[in-house]
């Protein structure tokens, strides 16, 4: 005598199912299927069966049909009735439900040791060898979508850490010393890393600041949300404005949060006027209050590390003050070596270095993109398809004024030996 009866499931079984599979699991391992997986498949009426005793579930299991191929999404049972043959009565009932409905092959795939792989075991149910399992897990969650597009967030494609080309000291450093720690973070705990929260840039403009940020998050996977003060200002009151964001995004599991320019709103405190000084006050206090949650890091960019507070780059603020300078001769012929490819150029990457010291990423863009251009427009013209030579590059570089002139790299130099905390 078993004690217990299987019979198919109904409407009505629904929570008890929920209840049962919460205390169903031995492993602690996530099952495959998530828990709204199984609640979509006994909504939609697939074929699910449940074991009672004295009006008490205590088993069910669950499938979803795909054609001629079915899946099951949960195997659960009461822990006081484990080992007594249950997991085996509910696979042969749900199975014979399958078989007779046309199901050709059923899949199931449990953590090892989990609740019913005994009993698929004893159903000669077969394991397949030579198979791995992958598993990407997305950036975000279904909920996190709506929040996300109220704040004007957007997920960076994958790869963009791979395309910011030179500037491989910078990488080097930022790879190590952010994406690492926040990537494995079990790993760093395990060394007594703590965790990067906060992480201020600065050089001179179009250094590449904004475009480390975007990679770093595509890196991560994060989102990446961008505050802009002056729209800040507007719909609310920049103060008022930087606390209701925060807020915001507070609710997000993980975000790269990012703001440019962040010199506008940092500024010094002394000898400002009262508003600026409550400004800078609200910010300082949203940054304690994001530094208290996991799984999200403040990017912040400045022209001019010198015009902020002082406070912004204490300890317990920002984790790290890193340079992001002018590109030297080896990222700069690298730079040029990409638009090369780029546009197909019979020209030297390394005579375009040397010619273009003081240079930005976005100085030797600019100067690739001009290049590339006139190119197309001679082809278009002429009907032959015309190749840039590196006399054409030079011609466009000795046009094109540096952004960063020799006292900017100058201050840059002096502001790295002070302010630089790597």
């Amino acid at each position: 005598m078993t004690g217990w009866f299987v019979r198919d499931y109904s409407q009505d079984d629904l929570e008890a199912v929920i209840l049962l599979d919460m205390e169903s699991g031995t492993t602690g391992e996530p099952p495959l299927f998530q828990l709204s997986d199984t609640v979509a498949a006994l909504q939609a009426l697939h074929p699910a069966v449940v074991a009672m005793a004295d009006d008490v579930m205590i088993g069910a299991a669950v499938s979803r049909v795909e054609g001629d191929r079915a899946w099951i999404l949960r195997i659960c049972m009461a822990p006081s009735w484990r080992h007594r043959g249950l997991g085996s009565a509910l696979i042969t009932t749900l199975e014979h439900r399958l078989f007779a409905g046309g199901v050709r092959t059923v899949h199931a795939v449990l953590p090892e040791g989990e609740t019913g792989a005994a009993a698929l075991h004893n159903c000669d149910f077969g394991t397949r060898s030579g198979l791995v399992f992958f598993e990407k897990r997305g950036p975000v969650t279904p909920q996190a979508i709506s929040m996300l597009a109220a704040l004007g967030a957007e997920l960076p494609p994958g790869g963009l850490w791979q395309k910011v080309a030179g500037m491989e000291r910078e990488k080097q450093l930022i790879e190590r010393r952010l994406v690492l720690p926040l990537a494995h973070p079990e790993l760093a705990a395990q060394h007594g890393v703590e965790l990067p929260r906060a992480v201020m840039l600065f050089g001179p403009p179009g250094t590449g600041k904004s475009t480390f940020a975007h990679a770093i998050a595509s890196r991560l996977g994060w989102p990446f949300v961008e505050l802009f003060p002056a729209r800040l200002a507007a719909e609310y009151g920049l103060a008022a404005g930087l606390n209701r964001r925060f807020d915001e995004i507070a609710q997000l599991d993980h975000a790269l949060v990012f703001i440019d320019e962040v010199e506008e709103i940092a500024v010094e405190r002394t000898g400002a006027d009262p508003t600026a000084v409550g400004i800078v006050n609200e910010l300082l206090k949203a940054i304690v209050r994001f530094r208290s949650q996991d799984g999200r890091l403040l990017v912040c960019a400045t022209n001019n590390v010198t015009t902020l507070d002082p406070a912004f780059l204490r300890h317990g603020r920002f984790d790290y003050v890193l340079p992001i300078g002018p590109p030297d001769h080896t990222a700069r012929a690298a730079l040029w070596g990409s638009y090369l490819a780029r546009a197909g150029a019979e020209a030297d990457n390394a005579v375009l270095a040397s010619a273009s010291e003081g240079f930005t990423p976005a100085d030797i863009a600019h100067a690739a993109r001009t290049v590339s251009q006139a190119q197309f427009e001679r082809t278009i013209d002429t009907g032959t398809r015309a190749r840039p030579t590196t006399d054409d590059y030079l011609e466009t570089i000795g046009a094109t004024k540096p952004t960063v002139s020799s006292t900017m790299a100058q201050e840059f130099a002096d502001q790295s030996d002070k302010f630089a905390r790597i």
